[in-house]
């Protein structure tokens, strides 16, 4: 079992012995595990998978190497972590937020439920929409968007059936509104102009009043039909 406890400093060590002991911190597992996590979360938003390293997560934690492998098994289990953390806590926001009876207040909602992850979880919504591991089939921002276009599917497809639309396109139409949401609000992480509410307000204008005189059967008008 590796000793969890703090290193010293090269000037610490030049201190006498019981003025280091008073000065060493030991943490439980549990504290250190969550420490490590926050630590490698800010790096990761800061400079993405690879250009973080295990000697800096360390560096930065006052450990040695052996202490992130023993909780993590290195870089990639702190990273899937850490990625799944901010995936739960995205979907927890959507569909918490999902209260509404009218479709137009849902989408409000959704609106501000990602908007307000992004205000509140800066750094988690950059790691999100980094580029990802080639090996890590998860967390990435093309399956962020997957997942809650899930949580809104249904929702669609009882609107459409009920408006005498195919059901079956509600998956379709699920993608192409939360991935205009999505992709605004990563645009609006670095602006940060207009204000949350002007921008949710803005992007409901444009998914309901497009929704409201949807086509049944919609059609191409250009020369290319297939």
């Amino acid at each position: 079992m590796i000793d969890d406890v703090a290193t010293d400093s090269s000037s610490e060590k030049s201190r006498p012995a019981s003025s280091r002991r008073a000065r060493r911190v030991r943490m439980t597992g549990k504290e250190r595990r969550e420490q490590l996590l926050d630590i490698g979360r800010a790096l990761f938003a800061d400079k993405g998978f690879e250009g973080t390293s295990v000697e800096e997560i360390a560096a930065r934690a006052g450990v040695s190497k052996p202490v992130v492998y023993e909780h993590f098994g290195g870089k990639e289990g702190l990273y899937a972590v850490v990625v799944d953390r901010e995936m739960r806590q995205l979907l927890d926001m959507v569909t918490g937020a999902l209260t509404a009876g009218h479709p137009r207040e849902l989408l409000e909602q959704a609106a501000f439920a990602l908007l307000d992850y992004i205000e509140s979880y800066t750094d988690g919504f950059r790691i999100l929409v980094r580029d990802s591991p080639v090996a890590q089939s998860t967390g990435t921002f093309a399956s962020l968007i997957s997942d809650i276009a899930t949580q809104v599917e249904d929702i669609l497809g009882l609107e459409f059936k009920a408006r005498g639309f195919d059901p079956k396109l509600a998956p379709l139409y699920a993608q192409a509104l939360v991935g205009m949401v999505a992709l605004t609000g990563q645009w609006w992480l670095d602006v940060r102009k207009p204000k949350k509410a002007e921008v949710a307000a803005h992007l409901v204008n444009l998914c309901w009043h497009g929704l409201e005189n949807l086509e049944s059967k919609p059609r191409l008008i250009g020369h290319r039909k297939s």
